[in-house]
């Protein structure tokens, strides 16, 4: 009740108080600000009437961004899960599932730290080496690789080779009909005179 009484008295006296502040501004010489955020190169448009222009020059790169007032936030609600989460995790270290000395159940949760602690040691186990292991596999692809080309080439080579024959025997082949064409007779063994008899 005192909390809603205090409430009620602070308010009645900030209207007392700000009312002087605004019968004020309400006289001739009453002055009206605008305020403007231009960002890179752009001009501050010029003042209007009685009107007072005040611009704030900004960066290029801030044009488009949130404005940083809202962007830094430093509100609790405003803490990502994450860190929620470490935060849980570092005050809940004890009690059951903790593997501690402290509380019922601590000791349930060594086994499961253990189990967590050995996937580590096998992750980062020197003796398991995978790119070793990959190097190896991709060396014995790499072998039967060149064997099967190799063996490819050489069929595509015997292939080519017939089909060229093939072709050759068909350029020597006369052409069909050509068999009962008459000799042509070379010009330059043409006599100059017809021989005499």
């Amino acid at each position: 009740m005192k909390r809603l009484i205090a409430l009620a008295a602070t308010t009645a006296l900030v209207g007392i108080v700000s009312s002087p502040a605004l019968a004020q501004g309400e006289g001739e010489d009453s002055e009206s600000y605008n305020t403007v955020i231009i960002y890179g190169d752009d001009e501050c448009p010029a003042t209007q009437g009685d009107t007072i222009t005040v611009c704030a020059r900004m960066d290029e790169s801030e044009r488009y961004r949130i404005p940083p007032n809202l962007r830094q936030s430093r509100d609790p609600e405003n803490t990502s899960w994450t860190n929620r989460v470490r935060s849980f995790e570092a005050v809940g270290a004890f009690g059951p599932l903790s593997c501690t000395n402290i509380g019922g159940g601590s000791e349930l949760g060594c086994t499961a730290q253990m189990i967590e602690e050995a996937y580590q040691e096998r992750a980062e186990n020197p003796n398991v080496r995978f790119s070793q292991l990959i190097a190896d596999e991709r060396q014995e692809r790499l072998s039967t690789i060149d064997a099967e080309a190799a063996a490819t080439q050489r069929r595509v080579e015997v292939l080519e080779r017939a089909y060229m024959d093939k072709l050759e025997a068909e350029r020597d082949a006369p052409l069909p009909g050509e068999e009962d064409l008459p000799e042509l007779v070379d010009p330059d063994e043409i006599p100059d005179a017809p021989p005499a008899n």
